[in-house]
């Protein structure tokens, strides 16, 4: 599934925002594409612009009721209502959670993240993930206090004050697989419990501001991040067979 409204308050029609000289879609939507794994590809989108480049790249394109299409509305909320629309007798065993804003995805993270899957059914979701720098670390992290600024966890940093006694914390990476019962259930992408598979920075990147398309485009320049699968004619006219 690749959730991908027409709005966006960051950047306008971030979705289709033009990333070295293509719309940010067709990075995920490559990426899937390529993969090993994958049988069935569907944009979930209520934009005519987005459903047409969809189409372009060779994927389904499924209509997002308005309804699901607020600032507000759980992507998992989205999910959920496409399952029991187009899979009443319940065949999906997992499903793919494909954003585009996140373009360094590869087909490589898809696949091992569903051999994992795949390799432990008590797993009800996975993602990848990537460890967060000393300097984030959540022990780290400040609040305003009135005028002032503290910890927010200030007993914690007293205990583990340098970066050994810190316990290692991760945040997202790039992607997540759910069981599709999960969503059925209600229990959102990230159902418990769920198995990890550990990437680099930057293929974490996330795109949510325009800053962050100016990095995006400064990594693909310098060539610190490798996108095999995105040549000129790997997408356009691609199939989902």
């Amino acid at each position: 599934m690749v959730p991908a409204r027409g709005g966006s308050k960051s950047i306008p029609y971030k979705n289709l925002a033009p990333l070295a000289g293509r719309p940010l879609l067709d990075y995920g939507v490559g990426a899937a594409i390529a993969s090993d794994g994958i049988r069935r590809i569907i944009c979930s989108t209520e934009d005519e612009r987005i459903a047409r480049r969809a189409l372009e790249l060779g994927i389904e394109v499924d209509p997002r009721p308005a309804a699901l299409a607020g600032d507000d509305t759980p992507v998992a909320e989205v999910a959920k209502e496409m399952l029991e629309r187009i899979d009443p007798a319940r065949k999906v065993d997992i499903l793919i959670l494909v954003q585009p804003t996140s373009p360094f995805l590869l087909p490589s993270h898809i696949d091992d993240l569903l051999a994992a899957m795949q390799a432990d059914p008590g797993a009800r979701s996975g993602q990848t993930i990537t460890p967060v720098p000393h300097n984030h670390h959540a022990w780290n992290q400040r609040m305003l206090d009135g005028e002032y600024i503290r910890f927010h966890f200030a007993a914690e940093r007293r205990a583990a004050y340098n970066k050994q006694r810190k316990t290692a914390m991760f945040t997202f990476g790039n992607l997540v697989a759910t069981r599709a019962d999960a969503i059925r259930a209600g229990d959102g992408f990230f159902a418990d419990p769920s198995i990890p598979i550990e990437i680099s920075w930057p293929y974490d990147l996330d795109i949510d501001i325009g800053q962050d398309l100016l990095l995006a485009e400064a990594l693909i320049a310098s060539r610190a991040v490798d996108l095999p699968h995105l040549t000129n004619d790997i997408t356009v006219g691609a199939t989902t067979a």
